[in-house]
């Protein structure tokens, strides 16, 4: 373990994790990442930014003592975006577009707490960047727990994924449409680990690697969004700077899905709704933003609808149907 003073910047590649009240996932994590870097050859460091944890969580990582680690902890729970951000500025890069950043590292890789990776995954990543002339962020395969694929790379949010994450359709036909490019996915089939790199309009924000350039292009993270959407937004900016995102089958990393957010599942409906309409409202035109808008509200009543009869069949507490549905409501307000 690294303190401030005796860590210095990496030329190439820096890794920036943020995490919440998952000490032992975050370790984990950091296991399997170090063990990929130290055969990477690259030279390397790592920053965990933990967002005021309550878990035991800083003194946990200080306690394992990895090598190349340096912790950031914040005094509150900043969020994906604002706490990355904290690492980003400690890496020298500037909360403004277009400012040099000469001392920081050729490449940053964005990662989630609840990630393993895989041996070669940050290789892969690495060669792909600097392998094509105009990628400016690549992204990982990712799989969940039990080995099965989960899609990481995705088209922009259009009505159509609003209307096939909120609004009833039959089984069968959301199944199809679910997987479809109606719903921004991209075909499983060059998901595959002999596949080559394709390009995509943007990442999931779990495993990210991003250029320097593209980093300085762009800007930071808008602190806007406090968890969700946020690196949507910035896949937008950075291809609107003239780069290119690609999606790396080769770099392997499983993603155990959602195990911050779950520990508050009300408030994580209200922040992924908050942080989409956010988007909406910045990207879309103004009449696709006020059909989202409408979207989302129908959306809404139809879950409130949802949550009801599931309470009335016992599947969920009294306390679980008023929190749900006061978070649907609340996002019918915002």
């Amino acid at each position: 373990m690294a303190n401030e003073s005796s860590l210095l910047l990496p030329s190439e590649l820096a890794v920036v994790i943020v995490t919440w009240n998952v000490r032992d996932l975050v370790l984990e994590s950091l296991r399997t990442l170090t063990a990929d870097l130290a055969t990477s050859g690259l030279d390397w460091g790592v920053w965990v930014v933990d967002n005021a944890s309550s878990d035991g969580t800083p003194e946990a990582i200080r306690a394992a003592a990895f090598d190349g680690v340096r912790l950031i902890e914040s005094e509150a729970n900043l969020g994906f975006g604002a706490g990355n951000n904290l690492a980003l500025r400690a890496l020298g890069f500037s909360d403004s577009p277009n400012k040099r950043a000469p001392n920081a590292p050729r490449a940053v890789f964005l990662l989630n707490p609840d990630t393993l990776v895989h041996p070669g995954a940050v290789s892969a990543l690495y060669r792909v960047l600097f392998g094509l002339p105009y990628a400016g962020l690549v992204g990982a395969r990712l799989t969940y727990e039990d080995g099965v694929l989960q899609h990481s790379g995705f088209r922009f949010p259009g009505l159509t994924q609003i209307a096939l994450d909120l609004l009833p359709l039959p089984p069968a036909l959301h199944g199809r449409l679910y997987e479809s490019a109606l719903n921004g996915r991209y075909p499983r089939r060059r998901y595959a680990p002999d596949q080559p790199p394709f390009a995509v309009e943007h990442t999931l924000g779990a495993a990210m690697m991003v250029r320097r350039e593209a980093i300085i292009a762009a800007g930071l993270f808008d602190e806007g969004y406090f968890m969700y959407a946020e690196e949507v937004d910035w896949s937008m900016r950075i291809r609107r700077a003239g780069w290119e995102i690609y999606l790396v089958p080769s770099a392997h990393i499983t993603h155990l899905e959602g195990r911050s957010t779950r520990q508050a599942r009300a408030q994580s409906i209200v922040n992924l709704w908050r942080s989409r309409l956010r988007f909406y409202r910045k990207f879309y035109t103004p009449l696709r933003a006020i059909l989202a808008t409408w979207f989302v509200r129908l959306g809404m009543r139809f879950q409130i609808g949802k949550v009801q009869r599931m309470a009335a069949r016992g599947e969920l507490s009294a306390a679980e149907r008023d929190a749900l549905i006061s978070a649907y409501r609340e996002v019918s307000r915002l």
